[in-house]
């Protein structure tokens, strides 16, 4: 990434940031839906979908990761990268099924988590249970929670205090680092 691609992405993240999630579609009433949904998340797969172990954790030396993953991915996943805001179709992805990391296929968020943040990268409420890893991130100087794929370590984006009650959380995801399976997809 080019210093001012860097410099941009910086700025409007951070703008974006402070007047983020504000606009919220269907969020969960109350603590208890957000429950069903961490139960039931296995209803949003298609008949027949496997679902591998977030404790299957999957590790491959980079030079495999590159053969496997686009280089926006691999620069994602693998670097820690950011995407720039609006380029990814799954921010406005809005059929049931389910969210699973690009580089491994555990999955990790449902269509029914989903809210649009107004943020120009897909947001989520909550995650699947065991899906998510987090670490302390400070590359923009300030602490932010950098979440993980539980599985193969697949950095998927950060997560803030300003999302839709109850949770009030908003995981704000790479698109590229998620792959979309609709509930009708054939397994």
């Amino acid at each position: 990434m080019q210093r001012r691609e860097f410099l941009g992405t910086l700025a409007a993240s951070a703008l974006i940031g402070c007047i983020s999630g504000r606009a919220f579609a269907n969020p969960p009433k109350d603590a208890k839906a957000v429950e069903a949904l961490h139960t039931n998340w296995k209803e949003f797969l298609a008949a027949g979908t496997p679902v591998p172990a977030p404790t299957e954790t999957v590790k491959r030396p980079n030079p495999e990761w590159r053969k496997l993953l686009s280089a926006q991915q691999y620069d994602v996943l693998r670097e820690e990268g950011t995407e720039r805001a609006g380029t990814s179709p799954l921010d406005g992805e809005k059929r049931a099924g389910v969210f699973v990391c690009a580089g491994c296929g555990l999955p990790l968020f449902t269509s029914a988590m989903k809210f649009n943040s107004g943020t120009g990268w897909p947001s989520f409420f909550t995650t699947i249970p065991g899906a998510m890893q987090t670490k302390t991130d400070y590359k923009i100087v300030f602490p932010r929670t950098e979440y993980h794929c539980a599985r193969c370590g697949g950095h998927q984006g950060h997560v803030f205090d300003d999302g839709p009650p109850p949770t009030g959380k908003r995981y704000c995801n790479n698109g590229v680092a998620l792959r979309f399976i609709p509930k009708d997809a054939k397994a």
